[in-house]
């Protein structure tokens, strides 16, 4: 996997970019004068950034893996510490599925009913590979995603959840909490 140099993250026209931000040459970026992006974020291949008028605001140590998607109209909001496995996808806004409306980007909005809701994912989130996140959800703090759930409603902090849709397993242990404690006085 290649990243960009800093010279062509700056040549994309991010809102904002921090230090030590890897971007593989295989993302696609969309609206990138829309995206922000903390310090010591990785973004492997194939991975799809798209913000529409809301943005994607990425906070700092993140991670997301090859082939995850992050799309749509609505804000989109990742915390520090944030893990998002492979091929995950993350929707901001969706079609009218109902038939009175047309469905499509390519279709004028006086034409279709596209809905708009923000997702945000806390701090020390870890979403799970195949896993999908739809519009207007929030993630609380160190909520756990098991692999291919899908998020459908808004998920408590510090929990275990997994399946389709999405419901609670277990509490989730914060003692990673001390090892964040420990790491930022290391950085420091």
């Amino acid at each position: 996997m290649a990243f960009l140099s800093p010279s062509a993250l700056a040549e994309i026209g991010f809102a904002a970019v921090g230090k030590n931000v890897l971007i593989s040459d295989k993302a696609s970026i969309y609206g990138a004068e829309r995206i922000e992006i903390g310090n010591n974020v990785r973004i492997d291949d194939f991975c799809i950034l798209s913000a529409g008028e809301g943005g994607i605001c990425l906070g700092s140590f993140i991670h997301i893996a090859a082939y995850t998607s992050i799309i749509g109209g609505g804000r989109v909001v990742i915390g520090d510490y944030g893990n998002i496995s492979s091929r995950v996808s993350i929707y901001s806004s969706n079609d009218d599925y109902s038939g009175e409306f047309m469905t499509n980007p390519m279709v004028g909005s006086r034409y279709t009913n596209v809905t708009r809701k923000p997702v945000s994912l806390a701090k020390h989130v870890i979403v799970g590979s195949g896993s999908v996140i739809l519009p207007g959800v929030s993630l609380g703090e160190g909520v756990a995603l098991g692999a291919m759930s899908l998020v459908n409603k808004s998920l408590e902090a510090w929990g275990i959840y997994a399946g389709q849709p999405a419901v609670w397993l277990k509490n989730r242990d914060k003692g990673l909490l001390a090892h964040e404690e420990a790491f930022r006085r290391h950085i420091s």
